[in-house]
């Protein structure tokens, strides 16, 4: 069983060793309208919440918790208050059922369970959601950054634009949505230096927009348009570096038919294989969570439950994959 805390979503999911996802529960904290995550709030609805997610996910999956043989946690990043929810969830579960505590890294499960869902083997991976943005690929032991974002994530862009038009977080399905409704260019800042991305100065120059009486439609349209190039560049780069013949677009932002179609006409001009994570799984999900857990177990990793821990900042690149062997 995976718990998933980081953020908005509190989740839980049942894996099988195998990865078949035998169930996949969530519910999401939904701040006031054009409110953004309010981490304690947060933090209190993931309490009131995980009983019940926790309890349907076994229902869901046909199984008894006396049958859940590992359970692993969202150890970080993400916000204090709320993995601390999550991971008191998870030592009460496993000190209940005396089971094996596993801490997970939450932006490799979103890469693994991307690899996992679409049968990618060895992709550069693109991963956007409000808490990351960065090009990856596995390499020596860990998954290595190629790029990433200098400031705001593609995820926060999108939030944070929709806040300042009057929507709640997350408003990444809104922007998308107001944005199929134009085809205007406004112009806004494409800034990429190197492999990386800069996407505050495109958010600072659309909130002017908006507020100079610019229409929210052509707003989102040509913040998508510039944002989703910036990174489709980056993408191409590392994949040109790397010689990889897979590129994988997995996280929240995944879910983006633009940021799709982008991707998938770059692959196809450079003849490499274009794959995305269901969007039922784009998302922070508690089956991230488990398919690491059950990974990170084989492969003899598990902390005490006295020891255990949470960590708001903790870097993807600096955690060892030992069960990923590619040649």
């Amino acid at each position: 069983m995976g718990i998933e805390s980081t953020a908005h979503t509190f989740g839980a999911s049942i894996v099988s060793s195998d990865g078949k996802i035998l169930a996949d529960v969530k519910d999401v904290y939904k701040p006031a309208t054009g409110s953004g995550i309010h981490p304690r709030e947060a933090s209190r609805h993931h309490s009131n919440v995980a009983h019940v997610v926790i309890r349907d996910a076994l229902e869901k999956g046909n199984i008894k918790s006396s049958e859940i043989e590992i359970i692993s946690y969202s150890a970080g990043p993400g916000l204090g208050p709320c993995l601390r929810v999550g991971a008191t969830v998870a030592r009460t579960l496993a000190l209940h059922l005396k089971r094996p505590l596993v801490p997970v890294n939450h932006a490799i499960g979103h890469i693994e369970l991307g690899c996992l869902t679409t049968g990618s083997l060895d992709p550069v991976t693109l991963l956007v959601s409000g808490g990351h943005t960065m090009i990856t690929a596995y390499s020596a032991g860990k998954w290595r950054a190629f790029g990433e974002t200098l400031d705001i994530t593609a995820g926060q862009l999108l939030d944070q634009l929709g806040r300042h038009a009057g929507y709640s977080s997350p408003a990444g399905a809104v922007i998308e949505k107001l944005a199929s409704g134009s085809s205007r260019y406004l112009k806004l800042p494409y800034s990429v230096k190197g492999n990386d991305v800069s996407l505050s100065g495109i958010l600072t120059a659309s909130k002017r927009l908006l507020d100079q009486g610019e229409g929210i439609r052509d707003v989102c349209f040509s913040v998508q348009e510039t944002a989703f190039a910036m990174l489709t560049e980056v993408t191409e780069r590392a994949v040109a570096f790397l010689e990889k013949t897979e590129i994988l677009l997995t996280g929240g932002v995944a879910a983006n038919t633009r940021l799709t179609e982008m991707l998938k006409s770059m692959s196809e001009e450079r003849g490499v294989t274009f794959k995305v994570i269901p969007k039922n799984y784009a998302g922070d999900c508690g089956a991230q969570i488990a398919w690491i857990g059950a990974l990170a177990f084989r492969s003899g990793v598990q902390v005490p439950v006295g020891s255990s821990w949470v960590k708001q900042s903790w870097r993807f690149d600096g955690v060892e994959v030992p069960w990923r062997i590619v040649n």
